[in-house]
């Protein structure tokens, strides 16, 4: 059952996102004093009393202005609008009643969606009437004096807001499968995110930096849902300035780590850039499941070699990451991106596996029938004992050995890759623990002297 829509609307500047945060009880949408930061609808869930509802941030309404973004903000902001079942008006208590609130206010009576004033700044209770007196003008019923910051006159708005929603008895919880779309800026992540749902969630311009707020959308097919959550383009650290950028930043970051996939996406004109190899980094740093998506691959001349080519060289610039999937994609055309949920559901299902204890030994024995463990300089030589695995998502193994020393890199990488060969595990990296028997001996005499005291 798909929670009822609460469509937050309102001039720049006037404290939308400080309000929804409010409302949702976190600090996600970003937050900073200038106009013109939230641009996307962004989807929080909310609830009060016994009701669960959505809001949605939508950007400032200008509706004298159509440079840059403006337009297409005011395209979001009717799409919020239609499919929400009531809405919140916040106005500037502090500025008092503008030219542009009336402009809005004329627009949303022509709207068929219940209309809800908030009046927000109003700190002072005591003030907050007053300020909130001269807002009876606009003729959308009561004014209601609220602070976003202090939380001030929310309830009483919030009261009246729930007359106005649909009946929510029971809500089953659903279980989803969280996807962060992460790359540089400007590689089509908003467009492929526009293809995903069939519809202009997100705001696309050619002008990097569109995406702010981290966009969550939920998506269903075949019973399962997908929360898809597209996030601001990351650029290298030198050319980030503090301000709407950094908050931006940090929330893809943030993003990333509540993932339980990521979406890798690249410009397969531009190639692996050496920012893409530290968000690479970022991300196996992370755990997650990856699915690699080089985009704008109707941009290429190709022939019947092109493919295999492109992947070659990306591949020997990701060679760390050999075990994600990788698929060529126009998110402009739609090429491929029906694929796109077939490989997360791949991807997932081997993040969150389990092996038994038994068939990972089973495949050492035999990688160490083939190739015996190295020998140090003084003839000692590495054992394993025996190996299993510890957890998922990702999938951990712990590998118990004499010591962790004796096993070199290359080696350590010849045992990862017979556990790829022989168990899978595509699209999901697999971390190996290598634990050796003075660690394990040191822990035993712990628990021993923990016993006699």
């Amino acid at each position: 059952m798909p929670l009822p829509i609460v469509a937050i609307i309102g001039r720049p500047n006037v404290g939308k996102s400080t309000f929804v945060n409010r409302l949702a009880g976190d600090q996600q949408a970003i937050v900073y004093d200038k106009p013109g930061i939230t641009r996307d609808r962004t989807y929080r869930p909310s609830f009060w009393q016994d009701r669960e509802f959505q809001v949605v941030d939508t950007g400032g309404l200008v509706f004298d202005d159509d440079t840059e973004f403006l337009p297409l903000i005011r395209q979001q902001a009717m799409a919020a609008l239609t499919e929400a079942s009531a809405a919140i008006f916040v106005v500037d208590g502090q500025m008092g009643l503008t030219a542009g609130d009336r402009e809005i206010a004329d627009w949303l009576r022509a709207q068929s969606v219940p209309v809800l004033l908030a009046v927000n700044k109003c700190e002072s209770i005591e003030q907050g009437a007053i300020q909130a007196a001269e807002f009876w003008q606009l003729g959308l019923g009561e004014p209601y004096p609220v602070s976003g910051i202090h939380g001030n006159g929310t309830g009483e708005l919030l009261d009246e807001l729930i007359t106005h929603l649909p009946p929510v008895d029971e809500l089953p919880e659903i279980e989803e499968i969280k996807v962060a779309i992460i790359g540089r800026p400007n590689v089509g992540k908003s467009s492929l995110l526009n293809a995903l749902t069939g519809e202009k969630r997100a705001i696309v311009s050619s002008v990097s930096g569109t995406t702010r707020d981290a966009i969550d959308t939920v998506v269903e097919r075949n019973g399962t849902t997908y929360r898809l959550i597209d996030t601001a383009g990351i650029r290298r650290k030198k050319n980030v300035e503090y301000g709407a950028e950094f908050f931006s930043i940090n929330r893809a970051f943030k993003a990333i780590r509540r993932a339980d996939v990521v979406l890798f996406v690249l410009d397969v004109l531009d190639g692996v850039t050496e920012q893409d190899l530290k968000l690479a980094g970022r991300i196996i740093e992370e755990g997650k499941a990856t699915i690699i998506i080089l985009n704008k691959w109707d941009a290429v001349e190709k022939d019947s070699h092109t493919i295999y080519e492109y992947k070659q060289k990306v591949m020997s610039r990701l060679y760390f990451m050999e075990w994600a999937e990788l698929l060529f994609t126009s998110a402009l055309t739609g090429k491929r991106v029906d694929k796109i949920l077939d490989l997360v559901d791949t991807a997932i299902s081997e993040y969150r596996r389990r092996v038994t204890t038994s068939v990972i030994n089973e495949v050492l024995e035999e990688a160490v029938g083939w190739h015996s463990p190295p020998t140090n300089r003084q003839g000692k030589q590495g054992k394993i004992y025996y190996g299993t695995q510890v957890r998922s998502e990702p999938p951990t193994i712990t590998l118990f050995v004499n010591d962790p020393k004796r096993f070199t890199d290359n080696y350590r990488r010849y045992i990862d890759r017979q556990f790829r060969e022989q168990l899978g595990f595509k699209g999901t990296p697999v971390r190996l623990v290598w634990r050796g028997k003075k660690v394990r001996e040191v822990e035993r005499g712990s628990a021993n002297r923990a016993t006699k005291v």
